[in-house]
């Protein structure tokens, strides 16, 4: 069976601040935040990146405040996925001239364009020097459906990527509608691209089913929680969800048979509001025995 690694999709939500998850000589310092939540869980994803691109000086900072063998999965800038994207959140000396809050890639010049994928990928240097890179999260948007040109937009992104590793997230349920479930599937592993199987509320536009497939040698599984709010646009309405003994106790059995396929399964608990996503990752790790 393959290494499999849990954490959770942040360790600076103000909610969880506010916890009293970490020790009060902790939690007012970045430093020692980050320290500490490296000591609980070998894993983290960063979220922050799909909302600005990251600074190099930043990644740098992660990678010093971290132990060797800990592992820093990087959510995609929302511009690199197709999402729209705030003008103020690009770099300064590349922001179009334009009334427009938000924009698409086909609202900049190609060589601007090319420039941010440039950057982005550079800024995470000192994570793939440091050896703590894991896999770029490539979540797309809920109208990316299952098309060629969305495909072809897929590989696209692997090849821009190399030799970092992609990790694909789909949105829209046409991915996995009757046959296409295996159409999918068969993409992704003719394209060695790990797919993230993803437990999240189901019967809304963005669902996607909890199908536990490897299609690589790395596995993602994000738990999005089960919240009745899924439609807020309040993030904690959205992810504020506990998941239950019973709920995390049947998922351990899936993890193990999805890591048996593959050398590395990345299980990343997203229902970040207060310490619940700290709480039930603890928890999973302790039904897999610590593993």
């Amino acid at each position: 069976m393959g290494k499999i690694r849990i954490g959770t999709a942040s360790w600076t939500d103000p909610t969880l601040l506010e916890s009293g998850w970490y020790p009060d000589e902790v939690v007012k310092d970045p430093e020692k935040r980050l320290e500490y939540y490296a000591k609980q869980f070998p894993l983290v994803e960063v979220d922050s990146t799909y909302y600005g691109p990251p600074a190099e000086q930043t990644a740098a900072l992660w990678a010093a405040r971290t132990p060797k063998g800990f592992t820093f999965n990087i959510k995609a800038y929302s511009l690199l996925t197709q999402h729209p994207t705030k003008v103020t959140s690009i770099y300064k000396d590349l922001r179009p001239e334009t009334d427009k809050a938000n924009i698409y890639p086909k609202d900049l010049e190609p060589q601007v364009y090319e420039e941010i994928w440039t950057r982005f990928l550079s800024a995470l240097d000192p994570l793939v020097e440091a050896k703590k890179l894991g896999v770029l999260l490539f979540q797309f948007p809920p109208w990316f459906t299952i098309k060629r040109a969305n495909k072809d937009y897929v590989v696209e992104v692997r090849d821009r990527c190399k030799p970092l590793k992609i990790a694909v997230e789909f949105r829209h349920a046409s991915w996995f509608d009757g046959t296409n479930k295996e159409e999918t599937l068969e993409f992704l592993r003719k394209n060695r691209l790990p797919f993230v199987c993803v437990d999240m509320p189901q019967g809304h536009k963005s669902s996607i089913p909890p199908v536990v497939e490897s299609t690589a040698d790395i596995s993602v599984v994000r738990f999005h929680g089960h919240s009745d709010k899924w439609t807020s646009k309040n993030i904690h309405e959205k992810f504020g969800y506990l998941y239950s003994d019973r709920e995390l106790k049947n998922w351990a059995p899936k993890l193990r048979k999805l890591a048996d396929g593959t050398k590395e399964t990345h299980v990343l608990m997203n229902n970040c509001y207060t310490d619940y996503a700290q709480r039930n990752a603890q928890q999973l790790l302790d039904f897999l025995g610590g593993e």
